[in-house]
């Protein structure tokens, strides 16, 4: 299996102002990143754990179907 990736996305005009909509709502800026791979569905369980894992990482972490 080739090694997952993703990039930045390509998006329309009307998903854009959707994002800076909520860019300017939360005072902060977004990055739209689009995966060449499904991303996994999780369980609250497993969603908590990753979650939990980034805080204590510092990072951002992003689950993908094999």
């Amino acid at each position: 299996m080739p090694t997952p990736t993703i990039r930045i996305a390509k998006l329309d005009a009307e998903t854009i102002a959707k994002i800076q909509a909520l860019e300017e709502e939360l005072g902060h800026s977004i990055l739209a990143l689009e995966p060449y791979y499904l991303p996994a569905k999780l369980t609250e369980t497993q969603a908590s754990r990753l979650q939990a894992l980034e805080q204590e990482l510092d990072v951002v972490l992003l689950a993908y179907q094999k």
